[in-house]
Order: structure tokens, then sequence, then C-alpha cells
């Protein structure tokens, strides 16, 4: 699957604007959006942001919830034509329910090296024990996204 950088730009745009939803909520501002490759063009089928706190469960993350929705939008839990982008490298728990959906391509802004499972401090994405080894591209938009994580976390360190 070929994908240009102006297209993992918009992907990443649309997610930093999901992340800006989870900021307003008082959540941790992470968003994701997933594309199916539909004759050569990406759309655009899921969209979230992080729910973790407005919802109580600690695997409302936006990945997880994209996942979730782009499984109904395609009536398969098999997600191998679609690209996650996310403005936060996958934790764990998130990189595991990727591999699982057979996602192909999974890009992400901002490196997380307190809990990222893509290469910072672990990296699941790429062990072939774990079954088909996802391209992963990062730091599309690194400094957006960064720049709204540590905004969001001083400005939290401040009120406290």
């Amino acid at each position: 699957m070929k994908i240009s950088e102006a297209e993992l730009k918009r992907m990443m745009a649309e997610a930093l604007a999901e992340a800006n939803c989870s900021a307003a909520l008082g959540e941790v501002p992470v968003g994701a959006v997933v594309a199916q490759n539909v004759g050569n063009r990406l759309r655009i089928i899921a969209r979230a942001h992080n729910r973790v706190e407005s919802e109580g469960k600690a695997s409302r993350h936006a990945e997880m919830l994209a996942i979730e929705q782009a499984s109904e939008a395609v009536g398969d839990w098999r997600l191998s034509n679609c690209i996650l982008a996310v403005t936060l490298e996958p934790c764990p728990m998130c990189i595991g329910a990727l591999r699982l959906a057979r996602v192909p391509l999974i890009v992400f802004g901002s490196s997380d090296p307190r809990a990222g499972a893509c290469g910072s401090l672990f990296d699941l994405s790429q062990d072939a024990r774990l079954g088909p080894v996802p391209r992963v591209i990062s730091g599309i938009m690194e400094k957006e996204c960064g720049e709204l994580l540590s905004g969001f976390f001083q400005k939290r360190r401040q009120a406290a």
C-alpha cells in the first residue's frame, strides 16, 4: 500500500482534531483515525479520541475505539486494507489490538518513552511471533502532536 506524505499528514491532522476533543474533555489528548484503502484512495471510516476518564474504563484508548468503529464500518474484524494514524505511539494494549486486527500500516506522531510499544520502550510492532508484521511510520506531524501533549500536562501540573 503506497501512501504519500501529504495523505499521511492529512490523516494525522484529522487525528489531531480528535486529540483536541480529548483535551476539551480533560482526557489525555490522543486522537486516532482509520482510513480504508478503496481503489487506491483513502477514505476515513473511523475517528476516535481517548475516553478513559469520561467512561471510567482503562481500555478506552483512541486506537481501541477507532479499531472498533472501523470493524463495524467494514463488517469484519480484519482491517487488512486499512491504515491507522494516531497522535501518540501506541501502548502495548493498543499495538496488540492493532496486530490482532491485521492493520498493515500504523502511523504515529509523537513517541512515548514511558509506554510506547512501537520502538520507544518496547517494540511489539515488529515481533514476528505475533503474526503479520505491520509497517510503522513515526514522526508524522511530531512537533504538533508533542506540543499538544506537553501543553496538556503542563496545564495539569500548574493546576495541581
